[in-house]
C-alpha cells in the first residue's frame, strides 16, 4: 500500500439483535452457541460494510466485546484472564458505566480470547484484518489491584499475558496489531517509563506491525516522550482538538521512523463531515508529513454512533481520502 491507508480504530455500534442477545445471555435465557452465532452475524455485517465503502485495513468490530477492559476479565462471552474477575459498575464517562474489574491473584494467560474471532473476520475477506488487544498499562490501570505490592509488578505481570495472546495472533496469521493504550497519559510523570516498559515486554522480538491508539486526553503531557514505544504507528485524536497536534510535532518533529495514525471524523459527535472538511484536515497533515507515513482513520471507536452515522463517517473518510490521493496522484 503506498500511503494514506484508511483503517478504523477498533469498535463498530451492535445492532440492536446483537444488543438484546448480551443481555438475553446475561439472564441466562439464551445459550452461549446462540450468542456467537448472533456476534458471528454482526460481524459478517461489518466486514462487507468495511469492503463496500472501500476501507483498506479492517476491524472486526468487537462484536463480542462490551468495554475494552472488562472483556479480558469476565464480560458476558469473554475468557477471563487468570487472576481477573469482574466488579461492580463505574463510571467511565458521560452516562457509560461498565464492571471495573479486580486483579484477586497473580495473572495468567488463560488461553486464546481473540484469536477465534479474529481468524472468522479474516477468513470473509482478502483484506487484513487487524488485531485488537488493550494494552498492559491500561488493563491494571482500569481495574482494582487487591493482590500486586506494587503497580510494576501488576503492569509487567499483565504485558506478559498480553504478549501471549499476541503470539497466537501472529501464528493464526495476523499482519498488523493494534494496541490500546488509552489510560497511557494519566500520570506521566510518575510512570510513563513503565508504560513504555510494558510495551517493550509485549512486542519485542515478536515479527508484526504493531499499532497503538492513544485516545482522548492530554497528548501534550506524553509528547514527544511517546515516541519511545516501540511501535511502528500511533494514532491519535486529531480531529476532536483540530488538529493541534500538529502544533507539537512542528516543535518536536515526529520522528523514529514510525508512521501517523490521524483520525479526521469526530466519533464524539453525530454530525458527519463533510468531504471537504476532511479533506483539509489530511491536506493540513501532509504539510509536516509524507503520504507514505500517513493512515486514515477516525479519531477512536465508532461504538457509540448509530449503525448509519458510523457508515456515514467511514464514507467521508474513504471518500476524502480518495480525492485528495487523486489530486496527488498517488496510486
Amino acid at each position: 500500500m503506498s500511503g494514506l491507508i484508511t483503517n478504523a480504530v477498533g469498535s463498530y455500534p451492535k445492532p440492536d439483535y446483537l444488543a438484546q442477545a448480551r443481555t438475553q445471555f446475561s439472564q441466562g435465557k439464551i445459550d452461549r452457541a446462540e450468542l456467537d452465532r448472533l456476534e458471528r452475524r454482526a460481524t459478517e455485517y461489518w466486514i462487507r460494510a468495511q469492503e463496500r465503502l472501500g476501507l483498506d485495513v479492517l476491524v472486526h468490530g468487537e462484536m463480542e466485546r462490551g468495554d475494552m477492559v472488562a472483556y479480558f476479565a469476565g464480560e458476558p462471552g469473554g475468557k477471563p484472564i487468570g487472576g481477573m474477575k469482574l466488579g461492580g459498575l463505574v463510571r467511565s464517562y458521560g452516562n457509560r458505566y461498565y464492571h471495573k474489574p479486580i486483579i484477586f491473584d497473580k495473572l495468567t494467560w488463560p488461553g486464546p480470547m481473540t484469536v477465534d474471532m479474529w481468524r472468522y473476520a479474516q477468513s470473509l475477506t482478502d483484506r487484513p484484518v487487524k488485531g485488537m488487544l488493550t494494552g498492559a498499562y491500561t488493563m491494571v490501570e482500569w481495574s482494582f489491584d487487591d493482590y500486586y505490592p506494587s503497580r510494576r509488578e501488576a503492569v509487567l505481570d499483565m504485558a506478559l499475558v498480553i504478549r501471549r495472546e499476541v503470539e497466537e495472533l501472529v501464528k493464526a496469521g495476523a499482519k498488523y496489531i493494534q494496541i490500546d493504550e488509552p489510560a497511557i497519559h494519566t500520570r506521566p510523570v510518575d510512570d510513563f517509563d513503565l508504560a513504555v516498559e510494558a510495551m517493550q515486554a509485549t512486542v519485542e522480538g515478536i515479527d508484526v506491525e504493531f499499532h497503538t491508539h492513544i485516545c482522548y486526553g492530554e497528548v501534550e503531557r506524553i509528547y514527544p516522550d511517546m515516541l519511545r514505544l516501540p511501535v511502528k504507528q500511533i494514532h491519535l485524536a486529531f480531529k476532536n482538538t483540530d488538529f493541534e497536534y500538529l502544533d507539537l510535532m512542528k516543535k518536536d518533529p515526529y520522528d523514529g521512523g514510525k508512521d501517523l495514525g490521524v483520525g479526521v471524523t469526530d466519533v464524539h459527535t453525530r454530525f458527519t463531515e463533510s468531504v471537504d472538511e476532511v479533506k483539509d484536515g489530511i491536506k493540513r497533515t501532509l504539510k509536516l508529513f509524507p503520504p507514505e507515513r500517513l493512515w486514515i482513520y477516525p479519531d477512536c471507536g465508532l461504538k457509540t454512533r448509530t449503525i448509519q452515522e458510523a457508515e456515514d463517517k467511514l464514507q467521508v473518510m474513504v471518500e476524502a481520502v480518495r480525492d485528495v490521493k487523486r489530486e496527488l496522484e498517488i496510486g
